[in-house]
């Protein structure tokens, strides 16, 4: 018989550094309380740092040892990236996991404080600038690992190359879904060019399936309506589920460029197991077009120091 593998199994990161977006409820918390009760130090990356304080002290209280601290961070906003990564590179000499993990889902047509369509410039443009000025520190740190959370809308997502604004139309559900593929492809891309310098750094992506977090919510400040709530729990499982496959990938023996999800029917529930949609999904024109654009317009050019 196989046995599924769940939080109970993973191995112990004491000692580690874990850098968390968004960690302050769902999939981004649950894989925090995991970690921390595993050892590894945690650095929760949030907008509201009330809510962060409120997340230190839940995962304090189900583990007294928990070492946990909070700092400000807006996705949507390159000046607080760039202040972030300032103060992250004075505070720390070593990272060993970044997770990519905070989002915005279906929000009205919205831009961010640079311009950016509202879900790619947080969604990606965000982790893309983030990733890019910590990679120096995650190269020096041996065997170091980032973990995007991408999902299963990339499944159906494209780029639009002429239209990353929005401005020509926008489809809330459409602009997601491109914003779950280029979380994919870029973490596809970023294994290819950390394999290329010879780092052992690696790059993984992974999705949660449809997992009953507050997401919906975010971005348009507004709670989902009753029966969209009721339809969300009745097709999805927990936070604490959803976060399986972002621990598997953050802690097991795995390749670099592996995308990992749910075992069960059409990806949607289960435990942690190698997703090929994630093989299917790459186009390597695409992703290195998305790169391109993706310095362009964060103005963070990637370094990747040959070993």
């Amino acid at each position: 018989m196989i046995t599924k593998w769940t939080a109970e199994r993973m191995r112990d990161v004491t000692g580690k550094t874990a850098l968390i977006t968004g960690g302050n409820s769902g999939i981004g918390f649950e894989a925090a309380k995991a970690l921390a009760a595993r050892g590894a130090e945690i650095i929760l990356a949030v907008r509201n740092e009330a809510k962060g304080k409120e997340a230190e002290k839940r995962i304090k209280a189900a583990n007294g040892n928990a070492k946990v601290t909070i700092m400000s961070l807006d996705l949507s906003d390159l000046s607080s990236i760039r202040h972030f990564t300032n103060q992250f590179l004075q505070q720390y000499s070593s990272l060993n996991l970044l997770i990519n993990n905070a989002g915005v889902m279906v929000p009205p047509h919205s831009k961010t404080k640079d311009g950016f369509e509202l879900q790619f410039g947080c969604n990606h443009l965000g982790h893309f600038a983030l990733t890019g000025l910590l990679l120096p520190l995650l190269m020096e740190t041996p065997h170091s690992r980032v973990v995007t959370v991408s999902s299963i809308a990339a499944n159906s997502g494209e780029i639009y190359f002429d239209n990353l604004d929005g401005e020509k139309g926008y489809s809330p559900m459409k602009f997601y879904r491109q914003s779950k593929l280029a979380n994919l492809l870029f973490a596809k891309e970023l294994q290819n060019r950390l394999e290329a310098a010879g780092s052992t750094t690696i790059s993984a992506a992974v999705h949660p399936g449809i997992s009953n977090t507050n997401l919906l919510s975010r971005g348009s400040g507004k709670e989902p309506n009753a029966l969209l709530k009721f339809l969300v729990k009745l097709f999805s499982q927990s936070a604490e589920m959803g976060a399986l496959p972002t621990l598997y990938a953050a802690t097991e023996s795995i390749e670099g460029g592996t995308y990992i999800g749910p075992d069960g029917k059409a990806a949607k529930k289960g435990y942690p197991v190698k997703d090929m949609m994630g093989d299917v999904l790459f186009k390597a024109d695409v992703a290195e077009k998305l790169w391109s654009a993706s310095e362009e317009l964060t103005k963070v050019t990637y370094i990747f120091k040959q070993r």
